[in-house]
């Protein structure tokens, strides 16, 4: 017997991860065992759900979370790999592609950006990484 489920809660609270998936339509921990517990009192008595079921259902859950935080530290690695190299990037905004050393990495809403002149550019903007060329003095 299939049962509805009237409310689903997809509105980002304090407590959501960052890391998460699309903005204002992530479950956190919180909203899954909500949406556990009524998945349970709605359930039908004659044919319940295994008590195994729903402890899967919150390993994989469990799994996804750190999945997605394991994401987010290997992205601000591969960040502060890219310190005192030579990047180009295109702006956010459009135009043309600027080239400059990566100078520092900042954290961001929890994803990692680089700066390069003193603006800040997200990862996904780099469009070439070279090494920065190394001057010695006569």
């Amino acid at each position: 017997m299939a049962s509805s489920i009237g409310y689903i809660n997809t509105s980002s609270s304090p407590t959501s991860s960052s890391a998460s998936g699309a903005a204002g339509q992530s479950l956190d921990q919180a909203d899954f065992l909500q949406l556990l517990v009524t998945q349970m009192s709605s359930q039908d008595p004659l044919n319940p759900e295994s008590d195994t079921d729903f402890a899967a259902q919150l390993a994989q859950f469990s799994s996804l979370q750190e999945t997605q935080v394991m994401t987010a530290n290997l992205q601000t690695i591969q960040a502060t790999g890219l310190i005192g190299q030579t990047v180009s990037a295109v702006p956010s905004t459009g135009g043309g592609s600027i080239s400059g050393v990566v100078t520092s990495v900042q954290v961001s809403s929890g994803t990692p950006e680089i700066m390069i002149n003193g603006l800040a550019y997200q990862l996904n903007q780099i469009t070439s990484v070279a090494p920065t060329p190394i001057t010695t003095a006569p």
